[in-house]
């Protein structure tokens, strides 16, 4: 049975048996402190907290997941995989464990002729809490699996909840057995292989309060409702039904495997070690198309970061197996051919996923050509000191080369060494506090989304600013300090949610509305407008006069010069959006957006930099978009007739059935957006393209002033251009040929100096050589230069390696350029036959210096941000050189 006929069959049951078939969500998930979807009932928690009402009492999905926790044990086990479907059906306030128990029963024992999954009675097994006889009860009278095969076990496999205050409640497990080969008998209990859990029944029935862990808790009532929440993997009744091993042989992921074997010229079940790094490949890759689908690109932080590590652990995996060319056009071809019956969007964004997996590979191949030689080196020098890989190479791998720690630390494994993490840790901690430091805080919501249940249990907050910018509204709560309050005082900061608002949330890349809420005691000036959950706005207010409290009339005051110039934004970005379409092609997809005032940023999929020609004649378009003053329209109709216009959308966005198409022009631009737009095209005023940029591998962003910013931005040119002509007395059509002229003769004369200083440092070298010190079992020239750079230090330490002659003789010199300090490191063959290697002298030298460096053992370098711990540094090379 194809995996495809069995996500069919799950969702026709469950239809029938009364459940909405919900569609999966994208699997990039909208709450900002998950990355991904990692559980079929993620995208109905709302309606498990009760935070938003459940629109229908009972449910079932195929829910797209990715879960990275278990990474290193893909293609190790049957199961484990970084993508995976989980089939659910759920059930708010209506049935509980019967029914649950009831239809799990009947759909997996019911014959593949009448449209169940066939399975046996005696092949079947069954879990519950050891507490919950309720449910013991049900499975004997439900199934009549003899006692022995109802298994009670504890806390920690058959009770579910967060780990947090909220609900919780006992769980049933259903299993496989797949045979004495697989293992020993007894059971499940027996935690053996043999036995495969293929779904989990959750009774979601309790409230739990002092939570130590997830096995540590206190049951404080009873939920108001009972919840039912399952789970079925997808993929392990797959590999049981299709008769295969494990999950990576199944029909969706059998293919990427059987290409890999064949690129590599290997045979899958010849030996384990290669089969191992064969389900990586094939789990990982499937892994990547659907996140790329779903909109995710490589990149250095979060999402992206996962991405690139799941890309990169593949190009490992086939080096290790001996290929070293690109291999993403076959692999991703190949799982896309597995995968578009069940995704029909992996064949339709094909071109995007092909164009961002291979620019992602020629990167990273590039990248292992330039790094794998200082870990080749590093591995060396750890094998030699019997030590763990150092932490500050690995540090500078990641940060430079783009390597991730946990690329590095298989490559070491592979040599029998581990990493020096807690350096690597330091080093990172480090970077990420410089980066906070430089960062301004954002977004004071309450981190607690449980504080705004009752809130949201009012209703929606009705936006009404589409067609009015003041209305009269009612203040249902208040927040102050992330807590319910009666009132917030005169001076302070609170959150407040109303009935309706006509001030615009943050969302859709559009910058929240500035204004304020007006009642008879009170006048609050609005800092920032959120949706705190789905259907709740909340105002974080400052209140200047007054007091506000629950109750109060209120009315929303939405600045309207702020508004118009924020429209003026988001209309600008959909009209940029166009012209890049029409410039690059369709495969310029949008990756995100954010406008403001005066201000908008695009990103959008493109494998390199464009040109000084592409970039004015996006502009060009744009502007000459505003000038024909197109009528900008909004429409609501339904996702299918969106799609058959040829709408654009963001391919990570969940819409309902029903969009909100915004048209610019009959032809020129259509997009579902849920934004505030301009009438007209010509309100736009200016586009001034500022900025065209990297932000990840096939990512670019371009940046624009709008309206009146881009106006003062040109006037700011001009003025400067006036300065200039005047001031090097040449008319405006020679100023470029004019400061061409003077950059050439300030190069020509920098290069003149340079000489000179170099001819200055050079006599000074058979001084310095004579003043060497001994130290261990080499001559030592440890010095400093001021205003010295680093290919002055580098050409003075290589002329001072060449006097040392057959001496083992070693030059390390720092300078400092422009207030950074440099090191440069040089020895001699005798010195390197004597220990001394350059690479880890510079290390140590910069990681005094806060840090980093490296090369190879006889010529390196390295800089840092101390200018004063020079001293220090050299006191440490000499240290070093001693041991």
């Amino acid at each position: 049975m194809q995996t495809a006929e069995i996500k069919k069959r799950w969702l026709d049951f469950f239809e029938k048996n009364g459940h909405t078939v919900v569609p999966s969500a994208p699997l990039v998930n909208n709450d900002p402190g998950v990355m991904f979807t990692i559980a079929g009932m993620v995208p109905f928690i709302p309606y498990f907290s009760g935070v938003v009402p459940a629109p229908f009492k009972r449910a079932t999905s195929v829910q797209k997941c990715i879960r990275t926790l278990d990474i290193e044990e893909v293609g190790k086990t049957p199961r484990h995989g970084t993508f995976f479907q989980m089939c659910g059906n759920f059930s708010f306030g209506d049935y509980f464990k019967r029914g649950a128990i009831e239809l799990a029963w009947q759909f997996l024992t019911t014959s593949e002729a009448a449209g169940g999954l066939g399975f046996s009675p005696e092949d079947l097994w069954v879990t519950v809490y050891k507490e919950d006889d309720e449910a013991y009860a049900i499975w004997q009278e439900v199934s009549g699996l003899p006692l022995e095969k109802i298994q009670r076990l504890d806390k920690d496999t058959n009770y579910w909840s967060t780990g947090q205050p909220g609900p919780a409640g006992p769980c049933s497990e259903i299993f496989f057995d797949r045979g004495p080969e697989y293992g020993v008998d007894g059971g499940p209990a027996t935690d053996d292989d043999r036995y495969v859990e293929i779904w989990n029944l959750v009774f979601m029935q309790y409230e739990i309060a002092n939570v130590v862990s997830k096995l540590e808790f206190d049951i404080v009532g009873d939920l108001p409702q009972q919840n039912i929440d399952t789970g079925a993997g997808l993929e392990r009744i797959a590999f049981i039904k299709q008769g295969v091993n494990n999950m990576y042989e199944i029909d969706q992921v059998r293919p990427v495997l059987d290409t890999a074997a064949r690129l590599a010229q290997v045979t899958y079940g010849a030996d384990e070690t290669t089969d191992v790094r064969l389900r990586v490949i094939a789990d990982h890759v499937r892994s990547g198309l659907m996140l790329i689908s779903d909109g995710v690109v490589p990149g250095k932080d979060g999402r992206g970061y996962i991405l690139r590590r799941l890309l990169r652990r593949v190009i490992l995996a086939m080096r290790l197996l001996g290929v070293t060319k690109p291999v993403f056009p076959e692999l991703f071809a190949a799982s896309r051919d597995a995968m578009q019956d069940a995704y029909p969007e992996v064949a339709e964004k094909f071109d995007f996923i092909s164009r961002t997996s291979n620019a992602e590979e020629q990167t990273f191949l590039r990248t292992l050509s330039s790094g794998m030689q200082i870990l080749d080196e590093a591995i060396h020098t750890a094998t030699t000191k019997h030590t763990p890989l150092a932490g500050d190479a690995v540090f500078m791998l990641h940060d430079t080369h783009g390597f991730p720690i946990e690329l590095t630390e298989e490559i070491a494994a592979e040599a029998g060494l581990k990493v020096d993490r807690a350096v690597f840790k330091e080093l990172l901690e480090e970077q990420r506090n410089r980066a906070k430091a430089d960062a301004k805080a954002k977004k004071g919501q309450a981190a607690d989304l449980s504080v705004y249940q009752q809130l949201r249990a009012l209703g929606e907050t009705k936006f009404l600013g589409y067609d009015q910018l003041e209305t009269e509204s009612k203040v249902l709560g208040i927040l102050v300090a992330g807590q319910p309050a009666a009132a917030a005082q005169e001076g302070e900061i609170a959150e407040v949610v109303l009935a309706e608002t006509t001030l615009w949330a943050e969302s859709g890349g559009q910058d929240a509305d500035q204004g304020q809420l007006v009642g008879a005691n009170f006048v609050a000036d609005v800092l920032d407008v959120q949706k705190a959950v789905p259907g709740l706005i909340v105002h974080k207010v400052k209140v200047r006069q007054g007091a506000i409290a629950e109750g109060d009339a209120a009315r929303t005051v939405v600045d309207a010069e702020y508004r118009f110039a924020a429209e003026q934004a988001h209309s600008a970005t959909h009209i940029v959006h166009a012209a890049l379409r029409e410039v690059l092609g369709p495969q310029a997809q949008q990756a995100g957006s954010y406008n403001k005032a005066g201000y908008m940023r695009f990103d959008f999929t493109h494998p390199e930099a464009l040109s000084a020609g592409a970039k004015q004649e996006i502009e060009e378009i744009s502007n000459l978009a505003i000038r024909k003053s197109y009528q900008v329209g909004v429409d609501e109709m339904s996702l299918d007739r969106a799609k058959e216009l040829g709408a654009t959308m963001l391919f990570s966005e969940k819409y309902g059935d029903v969009v909100r198409v915004v048209e610019i022009g009959a032809d020129f631009s259509r997009e579902l957006c849920g934004g505030t737009h301009v009438d007209n095209s010509a309100q736009v005023g200016i586009i001034n393209l500022t900025n065209e940029s990297s932000i990840g591998s096939a990512n670019r962003r371009v940046e624009a002033l709008v309206g009146m910013d881009a106006f003062k931005q040109f006037a700011a040119e001009r003025a400067l251009v006036q300065e200039l002509t005047s001031g090097l007395k040449v008319p405006r059509g020679e100023l470029a040929g004019k400061i061409n002229d003077l950059v050439h003769s300030l190069k020509a004369a920098e290069k003149k100096i340079s000489q000179l200083e170099s001819a200055q440092l050079a006599q000074r070298i058979p001084a310095l050589v004579a003043a060497a010190e001994t130290v261990g079992r080499v001559q030592l020239v440890a010095a400093e230069f001021q205003d010295t750079g680093a290919d002055e230090l580098r050409a003075l330490a290589l002329q001072l390696r060449e006097a040392f002659g057959a001496t083992p003789g070693v030059a390390v010199l720092c300078g400092v350029k422009d207030g950074k300090p440099m090191v440069v490191a040089a020895t001699t063959a005798a010195a390197r036959d004597a220990g001394a290697n350059a690479g880890a002298l510079v290390r140590v030298a910069a990681g005094a210096l806060g840090g980093g460096g490296g090369g190879k053992p006889d010529i390196a370098q390295g800089g840092g941000q101390d200018p004063t711990a020079i001293g220090a540094a050299l006191e440490q090379v000499r240290e070093a050189l001693q041991g």
